[in-house]
């Protein structure tokens, strides 16, 4: 379930991107009326525009005799104070502009954590690990506090170890081609994950001089 109807279009494409079907709700009256034959699976309530009637939505929905599945919240950047004391009205949140990426994980996520999906994906290389359903990065069980895009570069370059990627490559790739930004976005990213590595394993990153940057060249390479 997705609200509001219609559903803002970025929200669309995003849960297109993770192949999601769903149908949109206009109101509380249309949960019952559009309701699938096996129920709902969940709901992504966009509040951004109709915050009041978002809010009135989930209400709702936590209400329902039969247990509802997972709920997505949709903000703005400016509504975060406005969750507070709400938390019981959804299971996450995530804010505009929510990058396809992210929605995916979050709901992914979701699922697994109320038994609806598989366990998490985990990738590991070395003192490296990285869990794909929960968008968390450990370095030796140390937690690493990645933003998104952050937590993107790495894992699309641990998951290829030992390919050198151009600077253009790395934007398309992890960015996508709808990104205008320019080169040093990706040098700029690959400091910061350097740096939040810690400097004993900092060089799992390498920088290909004249090319771009490869991952998984370091004294913990397997």
């Amino acid at each position: 379930m997705v609200f509001p109807d219609p559903p803002p279009a970025a929200l669309t494409q995003a849960l297109a991107f993770a192949s999601y079907t769903w149908k949109a709700v206009a109101s509380p009256a249309n949960v019952e009326q559009l309701e699938p034959d096996d129920g709902w699976s969940g709901a992504v309530v966009c509040a951004d525009e109709q915050p009041d009637a978002a809010l009135a939505l989930c209400r709702v929905l936590r209400k329902r005799e039969v247990a509802f599945g997972p709920l997505l919240l949709v903000v703005s950047p400016e509504q975060l104070g406005a969750l507070e004391l709400r938390e019981d009205l959804f299971d996450d949140f995530c804010t505009t502009p929510c990058h396809p990426r992210e929605l995916e994980a979050r709901l992914s996520h979701l699922f697994w954590r109320t038994g609806r999906g598989l366990r998490p994906e985990l990738v590991e290389y070395g003192p490296l690990t990285l869990n794909l359903e929960t968008y968390q990065a450990s370095v030796l069980g140390r937690p690493l506090s990645l933003t998104f895009m952050e937590y993107e570069l790495l894992k699309f370059l641990a998951t290829h170890p030992g390919k050198v990627f151009t600077r253009e490559t790395l934007l398309s790739r992890v960015w996508g081609y709808e990104y205008y930004g320019g080169a040093r976005t990706v040098d700029v990213h690959i400091r910061r994950l350097r740096a939040k590595l810690g400097e004993e394993h900092a060089n799992l990153i390498s920088t290909v001089r004249s090319v771009g940057y490869r991952f998984g060249q370091s004294r913990w390479a397997l």
